[in-house]
């Protein structure tokens, strides 16, 4: 393929999705990153497209919202490993809330296997992934559908959530920066995820690389109520997603790294004490430089503290070297 074909081809994708991955274009095209890198900054060169971290987004600054069908075919594989591991945090017998969106669906799917939960949500791909799930309780909101994302919104959504408490709520939105903390396009669906965000004592935000350091209209999440971000492992050369993942762990998120591929993430351990664990995929909790690895109350799964704020004398220095050492990795490649 050409350059002149090729390009054409990426400005087609990134205009009809809004934002798409250096990774998702190097495939579509059958070229390597390297090259489709060149080819976006001669585009924005041109002013036709806007480079932004690990991909490229429609001139202007802020992202647009794609629809669920072009969504679903973005960071496929990030998008399950994601899944996969949100899905080890929940317990048997749990209440909890789950958001809109394709990672979200994916999670769904992997709650099915997990019994004696209950599941608010105002999606309706998340219930109908749930719809036969046995010991499986749905709860959906009210509202008004949303046919771009299938999903319930409007005052009978919020006033339906009012009152509910569940112990974590998982969200993922258009765009994640340590700044403004989860965001989205539409105002109606930044409404609902509040809604559902506060309804939960822990909020955990599944969003991959490709949305790290994203900025889009309207904030759902601020930085200081993220509990927890389940991501995947930036591609290389992504410097600007690993100084955002700095940044929100220096602002006090716990970062939950999956690992795409065969293989799986390279975990310590499992996140939380679930039922037969099968299929489930180990957590890494990857302290960033300046923060040190601390064990949870009453001997649980390790957490994320900063160096500046921990009480603990010292971490263990083989554990601590090692998960600096991948992040001095990833700045490096």
């Amino acid at each position: 393929m050409f350059a002149a074909e090729r390009r054409q081809l990426i400005l087609e994708m990134v205009r009809a999705n809004g934002a798409v991955s250096l990774r998702e274009l190097a495939r579509v095209v059958q070229t390597s990153e390297v090259t489709v890198r060149r080819d976006v900054r001669a585009l924005e060169a041109e002013g036709l497209l806007d480079r932004r971290h690990g991909g490229a987004v429609l001139p202007g600054g802020f992202t647009r919202e794609s629809g669920f069908p072009q969504k679903s075919h973005l960071a496929t594989a990030e998008k399950t490993a994601i899944a996969d591991l949100a899905a080890s945090l929940v317990d048997e017998g749990e209440a909890i809330v789950v958001g809109a969106g394709t990672t979200t669906q994916e999670l769904a799917r992997r709650l099915a296997r997990i019994p004696g939960l209950t599941v608010v949500t105002n999606s309706l791909l998340v219930a109908q992934a749930l719809a036969h799930a046995n010991r499986v309780e749905v709860v959906m909101t009210g509202g008004t559908l949303r046919g771009s994302n299938y999903a319930l919104v409007g005052s009978g959504a919020e006033q339906s959530l009012q009152g509910l408490r569940v112990t974590r709520a998982f969200i993922s939105g258009s765009g994640l920066t340590a700044e403004r903390g989860l965001s989205t396009s539409n105002m109606l669906s930044a409404s609902v995820d509040r809604a559902l965000v506060q309804s939960a004592a822990e909020v955990v935000v599944l969003a991959d690389h490709t949305k790290l350091g994203t900025d889009t209209m309207f904030q759902t999440v601020p930085t200081d109520l993220i509990s927890r971000l389940v991501t995947d492992e930036p591609p290389a050369n992504d410097e600007r997603a690993v100084t955002q993942l700095q940044a929100l762990a220096d602002q006090g998120v716990q970062i939950t790294v999956a690992g795409v591929g065969a293989g799986g993430a390279g975990g310590t351990g499992s996140a939380g004490g679930t039922s037969s664990g099968e299929g489930r995929q180990p957590r890494r909790d990857v302290p960033l430089p300046g923060q040190r690895r601390t064990t949870g109350p009453g001997g649980g799964a390790p957490h994320l503290r900063s160096a500046s704020t921990s009480t603990t004398a010292s971490a263990a220095p083989t554990d601590q070297q090692s998960d600096r050492a991948r992040v001095a990795d990833l700045r490096r490649r």
